[in-house]
């Protein structure tokens, strides 16, 4: 994997600045991120937020800068340096894991005074170091998971026994590659991938913010059911309760757990 090739270490920056209030919905998500939050006295830090198997609904802050930054599946390994399943459900400064890199890194960034392009930037020269100081093997796995994540993340997703065998590799070695590279085994990879497909035919917000509600219909739900990949409208309805803790009208209508402090 050449340098080149990781200008798109990173999804996208998302700007969460000023985005407190009553609550915040973080959803389940299968992608490995870092979040950048600059205090009013201009110091920073920079947080790594693990894939998260479960939504958590939190009462929001008022920062003057917050910064997200999503890594691209198959990245995450080889930038942090540990497995991604160590940090599932997870979120730890980045100096845990950089040290000290870290912490000149979070100096750079609260420089950048907010400015999402240059903080990109900075991120992005940071995770190049990182990655090109791996083993060769270390690349090629991230390779594999890049293209074993996005069949997953399929509507219809390939088998695994199927994926094995177009990837050349066996399905013990690709399930365990995706637990410890990705953080999640692929079974759980699948199932946050379709909510969060469901979520977003919904007309949800799938970030760490609310949207607004949605028609609820038993006709609705149904057809959501079937555009997401799910058996079912029970099938669906099982999920949202296990994934979200309410059944997807409530959801809709945003009638959510109570928020706990952050």
């Amino acid at each position: 994997m050449s340098s080149h090739s990781l200008a798109g270490a990173l999804v996208g920056v998302r700007d969460l600045s000023g985005a407190g209030g009553d609550r915040l919905v973080h959803l389940p998500d299968t992608a490995t991120s870092l979040v950048f939050r600059a205090a009013p006295g201009g110091d920073g830090d920079l947080l790594v937020v693990g894939p998260r198997t479960r939504a958590r609904y939190a009462v929001g802050k008022e920062l003057p800068v917050c910064l997200r930054a999503t890594l691209r599946p198959g990245v995450a390994r080889a930038a942090l340096g540990v497995p991604i399943s160590e940090l599932v459900d997870r979120v730890l400064p980045l100096t845990a894991l950089w040290g000290e890199r870290a912490v000149r890194l979070e100096r750079r960034l609260a420089r950048a005074g907010g400015d999402g392009a240059l903080v990109r930037s900075h991120l992005e020269v940071a995770l190049r170091a990182r990655i090109d100081a791996q083993p060769s093997t270390v690349l090629v796995h991230g390779a594999l998971v890049r293209a074993a994540t996005a069949a997953l993340s399929a509507r219809r997703p390939t088998p695994l026994p199927v994926l094995a065998g177009q990837l050349a590799v066996s399905e013990r070695h690709l399930r365990k590659l995706l637990t410890t590279d990705a953080g999640l085994p692929p079974k759980s990879f699948t199932r946050i991938s379709r909510l969060r497909r469901a979520l977003a035919h919904g007309q949800r917000d799938t970030g760490t913010g609310t949207g607004t509600g949605t028609g609820t219909g038993a006709a609705s739900l149904a057809g959501l059911a079937a555009g997401a990949g799910y058996y079912d409208q029970s099938h669906m309805s099982a999920e949202f309760r296990t994934l979200l803790g309410v059944p997807p009208g409530a959801f809709f209508a945003d009638r959510l757990p109570a928020a706990t402090a952050c």
